[in-house]
This record gives structure tokens, sequence and C-alpha cells, in this order.
């Protein structure tokens, strides 16, 4: 069998957002929707999950899950918009979710009620577990580092890593958020990602186009082995903890991450209308560390 992949770019958020496809048997699955968000208006629309939405209807294809690689801190997740669409697509998510629900519950003073227990999605995936998806068979690894929750889904020859690992010539997921650990990091590229075969082709989560350069979206694990400025292979994990963690010291906190996380730990729903109808998103004060001043070449916003 050979997979094909339509990536779609989002370029306020630099996500990438992937259909995954059997062009045989129609079946397919989606990764990392994203929906809309303006904070300055707090305005949400659906332009980025539409595309995706619309190629799959396009193509004619059977949407059987939709994949989070995990809880995304810079974007809401646009999962709920395309269930309207595609009602019987489950939306699937790394188990260790819990984790970061439990983590974030305290941060946004959640209510008693907000369950903790993944129960908001409806497959929560364990390590090593394979999903089916009609003729897709989605293999789980996990990947903590950039959080805890982070998992990479093999399909085929090809894996789809989320934020641990980005393009060769800009390295790998910060670190730093609550739960989050370099170490652990390490280990999950050096130990999993970097054993599968060179081949590999490897999709990233985001690309921030450092130096300018076009979108690219897709390196191979040979690549990534040979050409990650920031972990190639052989790199010592002390080496790699300490440039690591004095990178994230310096970088701001993503601009929606308090917004984002309080939506994409309850699956992507919305809060529900208050008494006046209308939804409200809540913003801690001063939960996070304030960033120092970035050092003049860290001009990219990661996540």
């Amino acid at each position: 069998m050979t997979i094909k992949t339509q990536p779609f770019y989002d370029s306020r958020t630099n996500t990438l957002t992937y259909v995954v496809y059997d062009p045989e048997t129609r079946d397919a699955v989606l990764i990392d929707p994203v929906l809309d968000y303006e904070p300055h208006a707090s305005a949400m629309w659906t332009e980025s999950a539409d595309r995706a939405v619309n190629f799959l209807k396009e193509q004619k294809l059977t949407l059987h899950y939709i994949l989070e690689t995990h809880a995304h801190a810079d974007h809401l997740s646009g999962a709920q918009h395309v269930k309207v669409h595609f009602p019987k697509a489950r939306l699937a998510i790394g188990a260790r979710i819990t984790e970061v629900q439990t983590l974030f519950k305290k941060v946004f003073n959640l209510p008693d009620d907000f369950p903790t227990d993944g129960s908001q999605f409806d497959v929560l995936l364990e390590e090593g577990e394979v999903l089916e998806a009609g003729s897709l068979k989605i293999e789980t690894i996990y990947t903590p580092g950039h959080t805890p929750a982070c998992a990479t889904y093999h399909i085929d020859d090809a894996i789809f890593t989320g934020d641990a690992m980005f393009m060769p010539d800009f390295g790998t997921g910060r670190c730093d958020f609550p739960g989050g650990s370099s170490e652990a990091l390490y280990h999950s590229i050096t130990e999993k990602l970097y054993k599968l075969p060179d081949e590999t082709r490897v999709f990233v989560g985001h690309d921030y186009q450092p130096t300018g350069r076009e979108v690219k979206f897709m390196s191979t694990i040979a690549e990534q082995k040979a050409s990650n400025v920031q972990l190639p292979e052989g790199r010592s994990k002390e080496e790699f903890v300490n440039m690591r963690d004095s990178r994230d010291r310096t970088l701001a906190a993503p601009k929606l991450l308090l917004q984002s996380l309080q939506v994409n730990i309850d699956a992507g729903s919305l809060p529900q209308p208050e008494d006046n109808e209308k939804r409200y998103l809540r913003i801690p004060v001063n939960v996070f560390r304030p960033a120092s001043t970035p050092d003049a070449d860290l001009t990219l916003e990661e996540v």
C-alpha cells in the first residue's frame, strides 16, 4: 500500500495539518486540524479546518479518525468543527492527556466536575497501540518531552511527529511547559524515532521558515540524524539538555497559549454558554514565568 499525504499550512500559527489516505480504498485520517482564532477581538472562524474538510469531501474520502498529536499550546483544535461534517469520525489522542488535563485544570481553576480522565476524547491511545482505519494502520509512538502526552503516529513509511521534531534546519520542540522535559525529548527522539529505518518519511507539526525560506514539512530519518541542528545523531544527552533548556529560557510564551490549552484539553470543545448566551475563555494572570529578553537572533515564536 502507498499512502498519500495532503498537507495544509496555517501561516498564522505555522501549523501543518495532514490528511493521510489510501487512494485505492479512500480510507483517511486527519491529523491536527486548526480552528482559527484572533485574540484581539477573541474572534473564531473555520477557514483552516474547512480546507481539510473540503478536500476530504472533494476526494470522496471516508474519515475514520481525527488524531491529535498532543494538546496544542499555539492554536485551538478544529476537531469539533470537523466532527460536525464527519460525525462518524472518532477523535483520538495519547492516553497521557490525562496528565495534561490534571495540570491545567488547576491552572485555569476549572469546575470540580471537569473530567481529567480523558473522557472528552473518543479514543485514548496507549504506547504501541495500532489503530485500524479501513486499510490504514496507525501505530502510536509515545514521544514525550514537549509535553508529557505527545504522540507520534507511524503510518506506512511515514511518521507524523507533531511538536517533537521539526525540519532539520530548525530542530526540536521546546520543553519548558508544565510537564515538559528536555531529557524526555532526547530519549523520545534518539531511542525511538532515530531507531526507525533511515528512509522513513518525517512529517512535522510546524514550520517556522528559518531564514525566510519557503514552507517545508517533510524530511527523512536519515536527514534528521545527519543534520538536525539541535539533535544530530551522536549528540550527548547532556549537550542537548543544556542547549534546549538554555534556549527555552529565552522564549516568550506562545501568544495563544492560554486560549488554546483550556479548549484543547477539552477535546477542542469551546466553553458552554453562560446565562447571557455568551462563551467565555479564562485568562489567568501571571501564571507562567516572565520571559527574559530574547537574544537578537531568536526572532521566531516557537511552540
